[in-house]
């Protein structure tokens, strides 16, 4: 009886074996990338230095731009505000030498003196780049002139301004304050 189950054990192991033997190559396969992935960590991917300086670079350079821009765009802005706060009293020189040349003649000490101050104005508004332009007798530009009145004019055609309340002012090609006109409606009826 012993004899007969050794035979079985014998016979058991050896499909035993050829079973794990089968599913060996396997499980081998397995361990094997198991194994593979245990020793080889993944690895970041290496960044490309080259392309990451030059963008590096480039991003340095636009910034570098960019604040050059900035500072000129606040030194020209605060430019701008200060001579539109000088603007009203250019204005007001101006109106002032006109009565005063009216009423005591251009050879008036007061309307020298007056006259000096605003041409001493006028020369440092030029300086900083601020120029008067002309408005009366042109097509109305609503970019650079605010219609405040339509009236009708004898000698001007319609849609022209006739008269000027303030005069416009340009900054270096832009407009610092628009003008103030009468736009003419055609001829009187």
């Amino acid at each position: 009886m012993s004899e007969d189950v050794k035979k079985e054990e014998t016979v058991e192991k050896p499909a035993e074996e050829t079973a794990k033997t089968a599913e060996s190559p396997k499980a081998s396969e397995e361990a094997k990338e198991a194994k593979s992935a245990e020793k080889a960590p993944e690895k970041p991917a290496q960044p490309d230095w080259k392309d990451l300086y030059t963008r590096l670079l480039a991003d340095f350079d636009n910034f570098k731009k960019r604040t050059a821009r900035d500072r000129e765009d606040t030194y020209r802005y605060a430019e701008a505000d200060i001579l539109k706060d000088i603007l009203p009293t250019v204005d007001n020189l101006a109106l002032a030498l006109e009565k005063a040349a009216g009423e005591k003649g251009a050879d008036d000490p007061f309307v020298k003196g007056v006259q000096l101050v605003l041409d001493a104005l006028l020369k440092t508004l030029k300086e900083h780049g601020a120029e008067p332009f002309d408005s009366v007798g042109n097509t109305l530009d609503t970019e650079r002139m605010e219609a405040i009145a339509h009236l009708p004019h004898p000698s001007i055609e319609e849609g022209k301004v006739s008269n000027e309340a303030k005069r416009g002012w340009t900054l270096k090609g832009k407009v610092l304050r628009a003008a103030q006109v009468v736009v003419s409606s055609g001829k009187p009826k």
